[in-house]
């Protein structure tokens, strides 16, 4: 592992943190207390806390990697930034929020929030991912 790829998971890992808490801890949050149920207590939470910090390391080494691995020569970071984070996205955030909308009891508005907010920050760290690990 390369002093680059130890540095851009590092640097993933604090902006996905910091975008899911701006996603959820606030553009989400009133939703969320307006559905009780639907949610962990906040005691509850924050000993379920190290699962999260576990999901977004993960997250962040398998961004990294991914996006190393299928980078191409002579194209600019921006661009691929854009399309890698639009399809990361398409496959994660969109198809990820449609699943909790079908098992859980959440409305549809909820669902759409989610997918819009979770799938803007999902290209978001797929720019960071390329500017991270532009090509010399």
């Amino acid at each position: 592992m390369t002093k680059q790829c130890v540095i851009s998971i590092v640097v993933l890992f604090l902006v996905s943190m910091t975008l899911d808490f701006c996603v959820h801890g606030l553009l989400l949050k009133n939703d969320y207390a307006a559905q009780p149920a639907l949610m962990r207590q906040e005691a509850d939470a924050q000993r379920h806390f190290p699962a999260m910090l576990l999901a977004h390391l993960f997250l962040a080494a398998g961004v990294t990697v991914i996006y190393q691995r299928g980078r191409e020569t002579g194209k600019g970071w921006l661009g691929q930034g854009l399309r890698f984070g639009l399809w990361f996205a398409v496959a994660s955030s969109v198809p990820g929020f449609l699943i909790y909308y079908a098992v859980q009891p959440m409305g549809l508005m909820l669902a759409v929030k989610q997918m819009l907010f979770g799938g803007g920050a999902t290209i978001l760290l797929g720019l960071v991912a390329a500017a991270m690990n532009r090509q010399a």
